[in-house]
């Protein structure tokens, strides 16, 4: 059974409430067996949520799935949590939204983060809003929670190569469709604007590394009823 009722897409105008959003979320969290049951999350996207460091090191550990789903059960002792990562290295979101029914909806998820700018500047803004349009409008038909992620840093990234603009579109995209939203790329620009030396926070040029991960992670916990 799952939370979220087919959105009204037209009557959207702002990102969901953390609170709210969360809400039935944590109120399964907190039963106790025999009055439970399994809540899965997907994290889905490119190299980042599949926990990919420096190339060709996958530390599923460190990265922010396992993050998350660690600090999930560290707030609720009586939860039962299946995290799922159907993350593919050097995916974008056209390939990502051709497989998201197969791979991810199939799953029954409760709640869907998606994952992809990074490598969506590679297809260009109009083919990545039709791809995350397309996911989006899936899983909320589906009843399934949507938490968008706008991307990461990347150290060679360069003025007018498009990633902030991604970002935007997917905080637009969160205002249309009412979901969720991570903004990891505001939380990783605020780092540099206050003179962190950015290569504390990255394993390779485009991979965060446990630092990193671990802010993309503040911005997902209020989605799930955790604070730090």
């Amino acid at each position: 059974m799952m939370f979220l009722p087919l959105l009204l897409l037209s009557a959207q105008t702002q990102v969901a409430d953390p609170v709210e959003f969360s809400k039935p979320l944590v109120e399964q969290f907190q039963k106790k067996w025999p009055a439970n049951r399994t809540v899965t999350i997907v994290c889905h996207g490119h190299s980042v949520p599949a926990g990919y460091f420096q190339t060709p090191v996958v530390q599923t550990f460190d990265a922010y799935p396992h993050l998350l789903h660690e600090a999930i059960k560290t707030k609720y002792p009586f939860a039962v949590v299946n995290v799922i990562v159907t993350a593919i290295g050097g995916e974008q979101s056209a390939q990502g939204a051709a497989r998201f029914e197969h791979d991810v909806l199939n799953l029954h998820p409760d709640v869907v983060t998606i994952d992809y700018s990074l490598n969506d500047r590679g297809i260009g803004l109009e083919k990545a809003k039709a791809a995350w349009s397309l996911m989006i409008e899936a899983a909320q038909k589906a009843g399934v929670k949507v938490v968008l992620v706008t991307p990461s840093w990347d150290l060679g990234a360069r003025a007018g190569d498009g990633l902030a603009d991604h970002a935007a579109q997917i905080r637009e995209l969160a205002k249309k469709y009412g979901t969720g939203l991570a903004d990891s790329y505001a939380a990783f620009a605020e780092k540099q604007k206050s003179g962190t030396d950015m290569k504390t926070l990255m394993s390779q040029s485009n991979h965060p590394n446990r630092a990193g991960h671990e802010l993309i992670l503040k911005g997902l916990l209020p989605w799930f009823g955790v604070e730090r």
